[in-house]
């Protein structure tokens, strides 16, 4: 029997979608989306219930074998119309590639040959295989979406009646972090900028670019490739606030991304805008994205790391003395690497927009818009970084104890159940008690067949009556009960 229904997280909404719930020829419990209307959702039921019933008596054919394109398909043949699937939703083309490696590689190593051998066991044993061979769990999770997204594609085009891998489950990446990155401090970051204005240039971009390609990564957030697409149109100098937006064939989530800008970066830009000669509105600023047609895809953590290096080089050498010129070649400051292998690479630099958003006390809310993520445990569990002098810091303003809990020598101790115990250890008074007596005194003038009162902060054991006789019904309860009470 096919049962209609509405989700309880979607009860609050004024026209919910509504769900039927039935038994598949097989016998598989199987939920499928209906309709805002009620009675058209029914009408659906009963056409699922219909074909399922038709399909047991042998009269019709399941759908997966009537969509089998009048010849069998192979999954080689099946992953390239997949592949077509996704440049048809306009994936990008790094997008792409990158899927068809994965799902080719599991195919192959795996040796599946058919749609019969996509199954959890197999996939899952291949993935263990890998992971004991060197392979991250952030890596094996990546594989294993790549499978469960092309395995959803194949129920929904009808290849598939249902899918093997929907119930196999994500590992936890954070138990092994193998490229953890880490924030720049601000001294760090102000001898950062010094050293990549006096450098050489690097990758083919220039001293002054990877500069402000750094202070444009630390104060919008913006990612290699969205940095990579910026022309001059793209910014709006003159406006207050100021303001810079990426187009949404290079945003990450294909969506017109548009940030506002420090007032510190809006002088920097137009006096590095000033500097330079032939710049036409369509000119890419910082080519080192191939996403970007005619663009070059540069190795920006190169740069970061040969940045680093340089400023690291000069902050050690202008130690005042020996001793400290040794502590500063022991310390992480400014270390591409540091001793808990953490990286200062190019992304780093988002990791100190969205870090430096939770040191001035923006909420957590407006830092996940700002940082565009579209899940708030990404902004503050991975992105959000916290050192060990700001937790000093956050202990040190919780309040002190009051000064009765520091002497050695109390007068009165606690007891047990809120009793007050006299230093002499005498009989124990409850803390309760002559407030309870006085409250008996008054209702007893009230009514005194009412011998069990009820405290009024309390409730029965059952918590849905009163236990005072006084206010029940008497011809609910008769005058014998109520003298026994």
């Amino acid at each position: 029997m096919a049962s209609v229904y509405k989700r309880t997280e979607d009860k609050e909404i004024a026209r919910p979608v509504w769900y039927i719930g039935y038994t598949d020829f097989r016998g598989r419990r199987r939920t499928v989306r209906g309709f805002t209307d009620k009675g058209e959702t029914k009408r659906l039921a009963a056409k699922l219930e219909e074909e399922t019933r038709l399909i047991r008596l042998g009269v019709k054919q399941p759908a997966e074998e009537l969509h089998s394109f009048n010849k069998p398909r192979t999954l080689e043949q099946l992953i390239k119309e997949f592949i077509q699937h996704l440049r048809n939703r306009d994936a990008s083309d790094k997008h792409v590639k990158i899927h068809e490696s994965r799902l080719k590689r599991i195919i192959e190593e795996a040796k599946c040959r058919g749609l019969a051998d996509l199954t959890p066991h197999r996939i899952e044993t291949y993935l263990a295989k890998c992971r004991e061979a060197g392979m991250g769990k952030r890596t094996s999770n990546h594989y294993l979406r790549a499978i469960k997204q092309f395995t959803r594609w194949l129920v929904k085009t009808r290849r598939m009646f249902d899918n093997p891998l929907a119930d196999v489950p994500m590992l936890n990446s954070q138990t092994d972090r193998r490229h953890e990155r880490r924030p720049l401090s601000l001294e760090e970051f102000a001898l950062l900028i010094a050293a990549a204005e006096r450098g050489k240039p690097i990758e083919s971009i220039s001293g002054s670019d990877r500069a402000m390609m750094y202070f444009l990564a630390v104060f919008t957030g913006y990612r290699k490739g969205e940095l990579g697409s910026l022309t001059s149109a793209s910014f709006n100098l003159n406006d207050d606030p100021a303001t810079v937006t990426v187009q949404a064939a290079y945003s990450k989530h294909r969506r017109t991304d548009t940030q506002v800008l420090h007032p510190a970066v809006t002088s920097r830009l137009l006096l590095w805008f000033q500097s330079k000669e032939f710049l036409t509105s369509s000119t890419v600023l910082f080519p080192v994205s191939d996403r970007v047609p005619g663009g070059v895809d540069r190795k920006t953590s190169k740069m970061m790391e040969r940045d680093l290096k340089a400023a690291r080089g000069l902050w050690i050498e202008a130690a005042s003395s020996p001793s400290e010129r040794t502590k500063r070649e022991h310390s992480d400051f400014l270390a591409y690497v540091d001793q808990q292998g953490r990286f200062a690479d190019f992304h780093a630099n988002r990791h100190t927009f969205i870090t430096n958003l939770g040191k001035a006390g923006v909420s957590p809310k407006t830092t996940q818009t700002l940082a565009r993520h579209s899940d708030i445990r990404l902004t503050m569990n991975v992105y959000s970084h916290t050192d060990l002098e700001e937790k000093a810091d956050a202990i040190r303003r919780l309040p002190s104890p009051a000064q009765e809990c520091l002497r050695s020598g109390p007068t009165a101790l606690e007891g047990k159940n809120g009793q007050t115990v006299s230093p002499d250890g005498t009989q124990p008074k409850s803390a309760g008690d002559e407030s309870d007596a006085s409250e008996i005194v008054e209702e007893s003038s009230l009514d005194a067949t009412s011998r069990r009162l009820s405290r009024r902060d309390r409730s029965t054991p059952g918590r849905n009556r009163t236990c005072n006789l006084r206010i029940r019904s008497p011809l609910l309860y008769p005058v014998e009960l109520r003298a026994l009470a």
